[in-house]
């Protein structure tokens, strides 16, 4: 049985059409997981939602519910946003909580959540001096991101290989962050 709960945040960047594989990964390691995307995450893989909610147990989420609606999913104990677009980083760091997953780790900041995030951006992207702000913010507030050695490191335009996205770093990361009981 699980213990311990994970949010698995995505955006739309080409790994997370292998986002089944990680939440099977992440429930072998005793998570029951959550699933959160972006919008454009969820419309990306919108013919693989209804399986992906049966996979993970729980409604997959990509929109912010209605005031009084009760929530729908158990309280996380640590998040994992990957694969994370250079605006997902951006706005998250900025605080520009248009969408619900960046509202959520957003606010789990504040809550102390351990948050997990891998960018996944291409060289040119980062040559946007505010990206390496953004990454700054967000490790300067807690976050544990995984960019650089050790992490996501960017490839030329065009020159992205998914499969070697490395989801595995991502995942021990967390665990690292929240040990089974």
């Amino acid at each position: 049985m699980s213990t311990r709960t994970l949010y698995l945040f995505s955006s739309a960047a080409p790994p997370v059409f292998d986002v089944a594989k990680v939440v099977e990964a992440a429930q072998a390691d005793g998570w029951d997981v959550c699933l959160g995307l972006t919008p454009t995450a969820a419309r990306w893989v919108s013919e693989s939602l209804d399986g992906l909610a049966a996979l993970t147990g729980h409604p997959v989420r990509w929109e912010y519910k209605l005031p009084g609606q009760p929530d729908a999913w158990p309280k996380a104990d640590a998040i994992l946003f990957a694969p994370a677009t250079f605006n997902t980083i951006n706005a998250w760091a900025l605080g520009l909580t248009h969408n619900f997953v960046v509202g959520v780790v957003a606010e789990a900041i504040g809550k102390g959540i351990p948050i997990v995030t891998m960018p996944c951006v291409n060289a040119a992207y980062v040559q946007h001096p505010q990206f390496e702000q953004s990454v700054a913010t967000l490790r300067g507030a807690g976050v544990s991101v995984l960019y650089g050695e050790g992490g996501f490191v960017p490839n030329q335009p065009g020159r992205g290989n998914p499969a070697a996205y490395p989801w595995q770093a991502a995942l021990d990361e967390v665990n690292s962050l929240v040990p089974l009981p």
